[in-house]
């Protein structure tokens, strides 16, 4: 086993790890944004389909940092 391989085998396990460290802020992000819109609604129920919309684009958003984190993995893993 030469150098380059060990280095290569390293670098694979440290992405793998990057990634995994990459979803936790989204994952806190998304259980934020649906707990204030539970919040929300809890306060003002009249307003639950506006304040539902908003939500999903929240996690639409949020989700976009999961889906770049697990794009950078696969471009930085040859």
């Amino acid at each position: 086993m030469d150098a380059t391989s060990v280095l290569a085998e390293i670098n694979g396990n440290i992405a793998t790890v990057g990634y995994g460290l990459a979803a936790i802020g989204p994952a806190i992000g998304v259980g934020i944004v649906v707990g204030k819109t539970i919040e929300s609604v809890a306060r003002q129920p009249e307003l639950a389909g506006r304040l539902q919309v908003l939500m999903y684009l929240g996690i639409a958003f949020t989700e976009a940092l999961a889906f770049i984190g697990i794009a950078t993995y696969f471009i930085f893993t040859k």
